[in-house]
Protein backbone atom coordinates (compact mmCIF):
# COMPACT_ATOMS: atom_id res chain seq x y z
CA UNK A 1 0.00 0.00 0.00
CA UNK A 2 2.75 2.48 1.07
CA UNK A 3 4.57 1.91 -2.62
CA UNK A 4 1.11 2.24 -4.37
CA UNK A 5 1.40 5.85 -2.76
CA UNK A 6 4.33 7.12 -3.56
CA UNK A 7 4.20 5.57 -6.78
CA UNK A 8 1.53 7.98 -7.47
CA UNK A 9 2.94 10.91 -5.71
CA UNK A 10 5.92 10.43 -8.40
CA UNK A 11 3.76 10.05 -11.38
CA UNK A 12 1.52 13.13 -10.15
CA UNK A 13 5.39 15.11 -9.97
CA UNK A 14 5.95 13.98 -13.47
CA UNK A 15 3.04 14.73 -14.99
CA UNK A 16 3.13 17.88 -13.29
CA UNK A 17 6.93 18.57 -14.42
CA UNK A 18 6.26 17.56 -17.76
CA UNK A 19 3.11 19.25 -18.14
CA UNK A 20 3.56 22.56 -16.11
CA UNK A 21 0.12 24.02 -17.74
CA UNK A 22 -2.25 20.85 -16.64
CA UNK A 23 -3.85 22.79 -13.97
CA UNK A 24 -5.42 24.88 -16.70
CA UNK A 25 -6.68 22.70 -19.20
CA UNK A 26 -10.04 22.36 -18.08
CA UNK A 27 -10.79 26.08 -18.21
CA UNK A 28 -10.17 26.08 -21.84
CA UNK A 29 -12.10 22.81 -22.59
CA UNK A 30 -15.63 24.10 -21.94
CA UNK A 31 -15.67 24.23 -18.26
CA UNK A 32 -16.90 27.21 -16.58
CA UNK A 33 -13.97 26.87 -13.43
CA UNK A 34 -10.56 28.39 -13.69
CA UNK A 35 -8.25 25.33 -12.16
CA UNK A 36 -5.66 27.83 -12.28
CA UNK A 37 -6.80 29.43 -9.44
CA UNK A 38 -7.45 26.12 -7.21
CA UNK A 39 -3.45 26.91 -5.93
CA UNK A 40 -1.94 30.13 -5.56
CA UNK A 41 2.07 30.38 -4.54
CA UNK A 42 2.58 33.12 -1.70
CA UNK A 43 4.47 36.18 -2.91
CA UNK A 44 7.87 35.96 -3.35
CA UNK A 45 10.55 37.83 -1.73
CA UNK A 46 14.41 38.19 -1.81
CA UNK A 47 16.63 40.01 0.24
CA UNK A 48 19.67 41.33 -1.96
CA UNK A 49 21.89 39.98 0.52
CA UNK A 50 21.18 36.51 1.16
CA UNK A 51 18.98 35.48 -1.54
CA UNK A 52 16.56 33.75 0.40
CA UNK A 53 12.71 33.55 -0.90
CA UNK A 54 10.59 34.72 2.75
CA UNK A 55 7.23 34.08 1.66
CA UNK A 56 4.54 36.50 2.80
CA UNK A 57 7.20 38.71 4.57
CA UNK A 58 9.23 42.13 3.40
CA UNK A 59 12.78 41.62 4.71
CA UNK A 60 13.75 45.23 6.80
CA UNK A 61 16.63 44.78 4.89
CA UNK A 62 15.60 45.11 1.61
CA UNK A 63 15.74 48.14 -0.21
CA UNK A 64 13.05 47.60 -2.61
CA UNK A 65 9.63 46.65 -1.00
CA UNK A 66 6.72 45.11 -3.09
CA UNK A 67 3.36 45.05 -1.78
CA UNK A 68 1.28 42.00 -2.05
CA UNK A 69 -1.85 43.19 -4.15
CA UNK A 70 -5.26 43.94 -1.71
CA UNK A 71 -8.06 41.81 -2.81
CA UNK A 72 -10.27 44.06 -5.20
CA UNK A 73 -13.27 45.12 -3.44
CA UNK A 74 -16.34 43.43 -4.41
CA UNK A 75 -20.11 45.16 -4.25
CA UNK A 76 -23.20 43.56 -2.80
CA UNK A 77 -24.30 42.95 -6.56
CA UNK A 78 -21.58 40.91 -7.09
CA UNK A 79 -21.65 39.22 -3.98
CA UNK A 80 -25.35 38.35 -4.12
CA UNK A 81 -27.02 38.60 -7.60
CA UNK A 82 -27.15 35.57 -10.21
CA UNK A 83 -24.83 36.34 -13.09
CA UNK A 84 -26.83 37.17 -15.85
CA UNK A 85 -28.54 39.77 -13.41
CA UNK A 86 -25.62 41.50 -12.06
CA UNK A 87 -24.68 43.76 -15.70
CA UNK A 88 -28.37 45.30 -15.31
CA UNK A 89 -28.03 46.51 -11.75
CA UNK A 90 -24.25 47.95 -13.22
CA UNK A 91 -26.12 49.86 -15.38
CA UNK A 92 -28.70 51.05 -12.98
CA UNK A 93 -25.63 51.74 -10.40
CA UNK A 94 -26.97 49.47 -7.50
CA UNK A 95 -23.76 48.85 -6.76
CA UNK A 96 -22.92 52.60 -5.93
CA UNK A 97 -26.02 53.55 -3.95
CA UNK A 98 -24.41 56.50 -2.35
CA UNK A 99 -25.49 58.63 -4.89
CA UNK A 100 -29.36 58.07 -4.83
CA UNK A 101 -29.55 60.16 -1.51
CA UNK A 102 -28.20 62.84 -4.23
CA UNK A 103 -32.15 61.61 -6.53
CA UNK A 104 -33.76 61.44 -3.11
CA UNK A 105 -32.80 64.45 -0.63
CA UNK A 106 -34.39 67.21 -2.54
CA UNK A 107 -37.87 65.37 -2.75
CA UNK A 108 -37.86 64.49 0.93
CA UNK A 109 -36.75 68.22 1.98
CA UNK A 110 -40.06 69.30 0.37
CA UNK A 111 -42.40 66.44 1.85
CA UNK A 112 -41.39 67.60 5.14
CA UNK A 113 -41.75 71.23 4.52
CA UNK A 114 -45.52 70.53 3.50
CA UNK A 115 -46.02 68.38 6.91
CA UNK A 116 -48.42 70.45 8.89
CA UNK A 117 -46.36 72.87 11.65
CA UNK A 118 -45.61 70.58 15.05
CA UNK A 119 -46.07 67.43 13.16
CA UNK A 120 -44.34 64.43 11.78
CA UNK A 121 -44.03 64.41 7.99
CA UNK A 122 -45.77 61.25 6.46
CA UNK A 123 -43.58 58.60 6.64
CA UNK A 124 -45.20 56.49 3.86
CA UNK A 125 -44.69 59.08 1.42
CA UNK A 126 -41.32 59.61 2.46
CA UNK A 127 -40.56 55.66 2.35
CA UNK A 128 -42.21 55.55 -1.31
CA UNK A 129 -39.99 58.39 -2.80
CA UNK A 130 -37.24 56.61 -1.85
CA UNK A 131 -38.36 53.49 -3.46
CA UNK A 132 -38.80 56.53 -6.68
CA UNK A 133 -35.45 57.76 -6.52
CA UNK A 134 -34.05 54.63 -7.14
CA UNK A 135 -36.21 53.74 -10.18
CA UNK A 136 -35.27 57.08 -11.37
CA UNK A 137 -31.69 56.93 -10.79
CA UNK A 138 -31.58 53.85 -12.74
CA UNK A 139 -33.36 55.39 -15.69
CA UNK A 140 -31.18 58.25 -15.68
CA UNK A 141 -28.41 55.98 -16.28
CA UNK A 142 -29.63 53.79 -18.29
CA UNK A 143 -30.13 56.89 -20.37
CA UNK A 144 -27.01 58.48 -20.18
CA UNK A 145 -24.97 54.83 -20.78
CA UNK A 146 -27.32 54.21 -24.01
CA UNK A 147 -26.13 57.60 -25.40
CA UNK A 148 -22.46 58.01 -24.12
CA UNK A 149 -21.31 54.36 -24.90
CA UNK A 150 -19.03 55.18 -27.25
CA UNK A 151 -17.47 58.32 -25.18
CA UNK A 152 -17.61 55.86 -22.40
CA UNK A 153 -14.80 53.62 -24.13
CA UNK A 154 -12.83 56.94 -24.25
CA UNK A 155 -12.45 57.43 -20.21
CA UNK A 156 -10.54 55.33 -17.85
CA UNK A 157 -13.65 55.34 -14.94
CA UNK A 158 -16.50 54.25 -17.45
CA UNK A 159 -14.91 52.26 -19.90
CA UNK A 160 -15.86 49.40 -17.78
CA UNK A 161 -19.57 49.87 -17.81
CA UNK A 162 -22.12 47.30 -19.10
CA UNK A 163 -22.98 48.99 -22.38
CA UNK A 164 -19.30 50.49 -23.23
CA UNK A 165 -17.42 46.82 -22.56
CA UNK A 166 -19.94 45.08 -24.34
CA UNK A 167 -21.48 43.43 -21.58
CA UNK A 168 -24.66 44.06 -22.69
CA UNK A 169 -26.16 45.19 -25.71
CA UNK A 170 -27.82 48.37 -26.94
CA UNK A 171 -30.73 46.34 -27.13
CA UNK A 172 -30.34 44.93 -24.03
CA UNK A 173 -30.18 48.66 -22.19
CA UNK A 174 -33.05 49.97 -24.23
CA UNK A 175 -35.59 47.01 -23.10
CA UNK A 176 -34.08 47.39 -19.44
CA UNK A 177 -34.89 51.00 -19.83
CA UNK A 178 -38.53 50.17 -20.79
CA UNK A 179 -38.98 48.29 -17.90
CA UNK A 180 -37.62 51.17 -16.06
CA UNK A 181 -39.76 53.79 -17.56
CA UNK A 182 -42.60 51.46 -16.36
CA UNK A 183 -41.48 50.78 -13.04
CA UNK A 184 -41.31 54.68 -12.94
CA UNK A 185 -44.91 55.08 -14.00
CA UNK A 186 -45.99 52.34 -10.97
CA UNK A 187 -44.49 54.74 -8.34
CA UNK A 188 -46.39 57.97 -10.11
CA UNK A 189 -49.27 56.00 -10.03
CA UNK A 190 -49.82 55.60 -6.26
CA UNK A 191 -49.41 59.93 -6.19
CA UNK A 192 -52.16 62.19 -7.49
CA UNK A 193 -53.08 63.43 -10.60
CA UNK A 194 -51.25 66.97 -10.71
CA UNK A 195 -48.12 64.61 -8.98
CA UNK A 196 -48.72 62.00 -12.50
CA UNK A 197 -48.02 64.89 -14.93
CA UNK A 198 -45.10 66.71 -13.17
CA UNK A 199 -43.97 63.16 -12.55
CA UNK A 200 -43.92 62.08 -16.63
CA UNK A 201 -42.25 65.65 -17.44
CA UNK A 202 -39.63 65.42 -15.36
CA UNK A 203 -38.75 61.88 -16.32
CA UNK A 204 -37.87 63.66 -19.53
CA UNK A 205 -35.69 66.05 -18.47
CA UNK A 206 -32.99 63.00 -18.04
CA UNK A 207 -33.39 62.44 -21.48
CA UNK A 208 -31.80 65.33 -22.22
CA UNK A 209 -29.15 65.73 -20.29
CA UNK A 210 -26.56 63.40 -21.92
CA UNK A 211 -26.74 65.62 -24.94
CA UNK A 212 -25.88 68.70 -22.76
CA UNK A 213 -22.19 67.09 -22.86
CA UNK A 214 -22.11 68.02 -26.33
CA UNK A 215 -23.55 71.24 -26.40
CA UNK A 216 -22.54 73.44 -23.65
CA UNK A 217 -20.00 73.71 -21.08
CA UNK A 218 -22.55 73.97 -18.29
CA UNK A 219 -23.80 70.26 -18.58
CA UNK A 220 -23.79 70.27 -14.67
CA UNK A 221 -26.26 73.37 -14.78
CA UNK A 222 -28.44 71.10 -16.38
CA UNK A 223 -28.28 68.58 -14.24
CA UNK A 224 -29.19 70.58 -11.55
CA UNK A 225 -32.71 71.54 -13.27
CA UNK A 226 -33.34 67.85 -13.70
CA UNK A 227 -32.20 66.37 -10.78
CA UNK A 228 -33.91 68.71 -8.17
CA UNK A 229 -37.33 68.99 -9.23
CA UNK A 230 -38.11 66.79 -6.51
CA UNK A 231 -38.63 69.65 -4.49
CA UNK A 232 -41.35 70.53 -6.78
CA UNK A 233 -43.03 66.90 -7.04
CA UNK A 234 -42.57 66.10 -3.50
CA UNK A 235 -44.56 68.93 -2.07
CA UNK A 236 -47.11 68.16 -4.77
CA UNK A 237 -47.56 64.84 -3.69
CA UNK A 238 -48.28 66.14 -0.18
CA UNK A 239 -50.41 69.44 -0.89
CA UNK A 240 -51.57 69.24 -4.00
CA UNK A 241 -50.13 72.49 -4.64
CA UNK A 242 -46.76 74.43 -4.63
CA UNK A 243 -46.09 77.68 -2.28
CA UNK A 244 -43.57 79.05 -4.60
CA UNK A 245 -42.04 81.43 -2.54
CA UNK A 246 -40.74 78.64 -0.19
CA UNK A 247 -39.71 76.22 -3.23
CA UNK A 248 -38.36 78.12 -5.67
CA UNK A 249 -35.16 79.25 -3.39
CA UNK A 250 -35.44 75.76 -2.42
CA UNK A 251 -34.81 74.35 -5.83
CA UNK A 252 -32.52 77.48 -6.29
CA UNK A 253 -30.37 76.09 -3.97
CA UNK A 254 -30.65 72.75 -4.99
CA UNK A 255 -29.38 73.65 -8.46
CA UNK A 256 -26.06 75.45 -6.80
CA UNK A 257 -25.59 72.04 -4.38
CA UNK A 258 -25.51 70.08 -7.62
CA UNK A 259 -23.32 72.46 -9.31
CA UNK A 260 -20.89 72.25 -6.61
CA UNK A 261 -20.83 68.17 -6.25
CA UNK A 262 -21.17 67.22 -9.86
CA UNK A 263 -17.98 69.68 -11.17
CA UNK A 264 -16.36 68.47 -7.89
CA UNK A 265 -17.33 64.87 -9.49
CA UNK A 266 -16.25 66.27 -13.24
CA UNK A 267 -13.04 67.29 -12.42
CA UNK A 268 -12.14 63.04 -11.94
CA UNK A 269 -12.74 62.82 -15.71
CA UNK A 270 -11.66 66.10 -17.36
CA UNK A 271 -8.11 64.94 -18.97
CA UNK A 272 -10.67 62.15 -21.00
CA UNK A 273 -13.10 64.39 -21.36
CA UNK A 274 -10.98 66.94 -23.01
CA UNK A 275 -10.10 64.29 -25.53
CA UNK A 276 -12.94 62.84 -26.33
CA UNK A 277 -14.64 66.01 -26.85
CA UNK A 278 -16.70 66.41 -23.64
CA UNK A 279 -18.03 69.29 -22.19
CA UNK A 280 -18.57 70.18 -17.97
CA UNK A 281 -18.22 72.98 -15.94
CA UNK A 282 -14.81 71.31 -14.57
CA UNK A 283 -13.11 72.40 -17.94
CA UNK A 284 -14.69 75.44 -18.09
CA UNK A 285 -13.72 76.99 -14.88
CA UNK A 286 -10.14 75.21 -14.85
CA UNK A 287 -7.80 76.91 -12.19
CA UNK A 288 -10.24 79.00 -10.77
CA UNK A 289 -12.79 76.54 -10.33
CA UNK A 290 -13.18 76.50 -6.26
CA UNK A 291 -13.94 80.72 -6.80
CA UNK A 292 -16.61 79.22 -8.66
CA UNK A 293 -17.63 76.67 -6.20
CA UNK A 294 -17.45 79.34 -3.82
CA UNK A 295 -20.18 81.05 -5.08
CA UNK A 296 -22.12 78.39 -5.87
CA UNK A 297 -21.78 77.10 -1.95
CA UNK A 298 -22.34 80.65 -1.05
CA UNK A 299 -25.46 80.93 -3.07
CA UNK A 300 -27.18 77.91 -1.88
CA UNK A 301 -26.96 78.57 1.53
CA UNK A 302 -28.27 81.82 0.99
CA UNK A 303 -31.25 80.55 -0.91
CA UNK A 304 -31.84 77.63 2.15
CA UNK A 305 -31.57 80.99 4.33
CA UNK A 306 -34.48 82.30 2.81
CA UNK A 307 -36.27 78.92 2.01
CA UNK A 308 -36.48 78.78 5.93
CA UNK A 309 -37.50 82.49 6.61
CA UNK A 310 -40.43 81.95 4.14
CA UNK A 311 -41.48 79.32 5.31
CA UNK A 312 -42.05 80.55 8.96
CA UNK A 313 -39.26 77.78 10.26
CA UNK A 314 -38.33 77.65 14.11
CA UNK A 315 -35.07 78.80 14.89
CA UNK A 316 -33.63 74.83 15.53
CA UNK A 317 -33.35 74.89 11.65
CA UNK A 318 -30.69 77.29 11.30
CA UNK A 319 -28.12 75.24 13.82
CA UNK A 320 -28.28 72.55 10.99
CA UNK A 321 -28.28 74.92 7.94
CA UNK A 322 -24.75 76.20 9.70
CA UNK A 323 -23.54 72.55 9.97
CA UNK A 324 -24.47 72.13 5.89
CA UNK A 325 -22.22 75.60 5.10
CA UNK A 326 -19.18 74.15 7.45
CA UNK A 327 -19.73 71.10 5.24
CA UNK A 328 -19.86 72.92 2.01
CA UNK A 329 -16.98 75.17 3.27
CA UNK A 330 -14.85 71.84 4.18
CA UNK A 331 -15.57 70.38 0.77
CA UNK A 332 -14.48 73.28 -1.61
CA UNK A 333 -11.64 74.51 0.60
CA UNK A 334 -10.03 70.98 1.30
CA UNK A 335 -10.84 68.89 -2.31
CA UNK A 336 -7.83 68.01 -4.37
CA UNK A 337 -9.22 68.42 -8.01
CA UNK A 338 -6.44 66.79 -9.38
CA UNK A 339 -7.03 63.63 -7.70
CA UNK A 340 -9.75 61.16 -8.84
CA UNK A 341 -10.09 59.56 -5.62
CA UNK A 342 -10.61 62.49 -3.60
CA UNK A 343 -13.02 64.09 -5.48
CA UNK A 344 -14.76 60.81 -5.50
CA UNK A 345 -15.07 60.46 -1.75
CA UNK A 346 -16.10 64.60 -1.70
CA UNK A 347 -18.90 63.85 -3.71
CA UNK A 348 -20.02 61.16 -2.37
CA UNK A 349 -20.16 63.25 1.71
CA UNK A 350 -22.61 64.94 -0.11
CA UNK A 351 -25.48 62.64 1.09
CA UNK A 352 -24.51 64.14 4.19
CA UNK A 353 -25.05 67.56 3.18
CA UNK A 354 -28.57 66.93 2.48
CA UNK A 355 -29.18 65.22 5.78
CA UNK A 356 -28.54 68.23 7.25
CA UNK A 357 -30.87 70.10 5.57
CA UNK A 358 -33.87 66.98 5.91
CA UNK A 359 -32.98 67.39 10.23
CA UNK A 360 -33.09 71.11 10.24
CA UNK A 361 -36.31 71.45 8.05
CA UNK A 362 -37.98 68.60 10.46
CA UNK A 363 -36.68 70.30 13.17
CA UNK A 364 -37.78 73.61 12.58
CA UNK A 365 -40.98 72.28 11.15
CA UNK A 366 -41.86 70.18 14.74
CA UNK A 367 -40.54 73.35 16.91
CA UNK A 368 -42.68 75.35 15.09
Amino acid sequence: MAYFYRGSAISLLQHRVLHPNALQSRAFCGSTRDFSRVYRAPATRRTPEEGVSIHGKVSASSPERVQEESPPTTSWVERWLPAAARPYAMLARLHKPDAIWLYTWPCLWSIAMAAEKAELPDMKMLALFGFGSVILRGVACTVNDLLDRDIDKKVERTKSRPLASGALTPAHGFYFLVFQVLLWLGFLLQLNNQSLIMGTLWLVLFFFYPLMKRLTHWPQAFLGFAMNCGVFLGSTAVKGSLDYAVLLPMYFAGICWTLVYDTIYAHQDKTDDLKAGVKSTALNFGDNTKYWLSGFGAACISSLALTGYNAHLAWQYYPFLAAAAGHLTWQVSTVDLSNKSDCNSKFVSNKWFGAFIFGGILCGVLAS
